[in-house]
């Protein structure tokens, strides 16, 4: 077991702050970022794309290049292309505009008013016939790809509109974190928007969030594509299967009083209404609230004490870190003992709103599959230092108890 120790917390802001040292390959990627948006500031439309895997270090790039460009914009050199731009960081995410609005107090450069959400910024540059020099867009996975108007957003595409109302746009895009056909995204769709403009694409490749060997994220990566491997070996990562939820929060709870910031997961298969009132997650002597809406606390929903007592959905931990997290595979997710392989059952998702919209999608079942597997790849991905896991279903419960059974086994016989 990982030495508590050595697992000091570091807070989402501190994660992500611009001051953080950055490696060789984002140093150069941030510098060829910069180098096209001086080039194509003044041009009609251009597009950045910066892909990669979760974890894989894009929003503290993406918000360290932010505060270059606003430190140019903002700064004396009139000689610089970006001088006296005017320029936004966007994200469809309302915990992570949190989190970025407390990083801009720490530094000169930046304004709260720079970050927002994509519907505020596009019906206000709308309603002004206005245009921003350059916008940057972290999990653009999330931009809406049809018309929302409960979300006021009543065109047809955030992405198209947003470079409608920018020269520059460089967007953060993952196709494995799309969570919702009102945001069905893959590369086909997104090449198709952007044909015509001057594009450039580059893809993030080292893991940055999940310190574990190779093979945990081999095995998350199979999860993701409804395959079950073998366990990841023994090592400094604490991977762990249960065989029961309760001794799986217990774990939780004594890791995050060891080191803060652990926390308890689960898929979308447990009844949740935004009616004000709480809603739990029932499994055997396991029984605890869902995350509650907290739209006006100042932290994230990951950093704020009180969430040791709640299980998070895929919607409050999407883009943050863990130390430790712990996730529920409901009954949603089973198994097939014929196939080995996982089997998804759509109608056993209790996020209904992710299945609205479908209208026009070739294989709407397939989709669905898609987007919770997605979900389950976001929850697998947010441990630093450990991931444990229960699964609901009895026949994926089984299938798990046995894998680990035989890890265990094997680890009794290593010397």
């Amino acid at each position: 077991m990982p030495d508590p120790i050595h697992c000091a917390p570091d807070s989402a802001l501190a994660r992500l702050a611009p001051t953080m040292a950055l490696t060789g390959q984002q140093e150069a990627l941030k510098a060829e970022v910069l180098a096209f948006c001086r080039a194509h500031r003044a041009d009609d439309h251009a597009l950045f794309v910066i892909e990669g895997d979760a974890g894989t270090g894009k929003s503290l790039l993406l918000n360290t290049l932010f505060a270059a460009i606003q430190q140019a914009a903002r700064g004396r050199d009139g000689h610089d292309p970006l001088h006296g731009t005017r320029n936004w960081l966007l994200v469809n995410h309302p915990e992570m505009i949190k989190l970025y609005r407390n990083i801009s107090e720490s530094r000169s450069s930046l304004r709260k008013k720079d970050f927002e959400r994509p519907t505020t910024f596009i019906n206000q540059m709308s309603a002004r016939h206005d245009r921003a020099d350059i916008v940057l867009v972290d999990e653009a996975h999330l931009l809406l790809t049809r018309s929302d108007p409960y979300n006021r957003f009543r065109q047809d595409n955030q992405l198209a509109e947003i470079i409608r109302h920018a020269h520059v746009v460089v967007i953060i895009f993952d196709a494995y974190q799309v969570l919702k056909f009102k945001s069905l995204w893959n590369d086909a769709t997104l090449r198709r928007l952007v044909a015509g403009y001057p594009v450039m694409t580059r893809r993030l490749e080292q893991q940055f969030r999940v310190h574990a060997h190779a093979d945990v994220m081999t095995w998350i990566h199979a999860l993701r594509d409804g395959r079950l491997l073998p366990l990841p070996a023994p090592q400094p990562f604490d991977f762990r299967i249960f065989d029961d939820a309760q001794a799986m929060y217990d774990a939780i709870r004594q890791r995050n009083a060891q080191c803060g910031l652990c926390r308890m997961l689960a898929t979308y298969d447990y009844p949740y209404t935004l009616n004000g009132h709480d809603h739990f997650i029932t499994e055997g002597r396991f029984h605890l609230r869902w995350d509650r809406a907290m739209p006006q606390a100042r932290l994230p929903w990951a950093e704020r004490p009180d969430t040791i007592d709640e299980v998070g959905s895929v919607y409050t931990i999407q883009g943050f870190d863990l130390n430790y997290a712990g996730v529920i595979l409901g009954p949603s997710v089973s198994y097939d003992p014929a196939a080995d392989r996982i089997v998804i059952d759509p109608s056993r998702y209790e996020d209904r709103a992710a299945f609205t919209g479908r209208d026009g999608v070739d294989n709407p079942q397939a989709v669905m599959e898609r987007i919770i597997l997605n979900s389950i790849n976001v929850l697998m991905t947010r441990g630093v230092r450990g991931l444990y896991i229960y699964a609901s279903d009895p026949r994926l419960h089984a299938r798990l108890a046995a894998l680990w059974g035989a890890r265990q086994d094997v680890s009794a016989v290593t010397p």
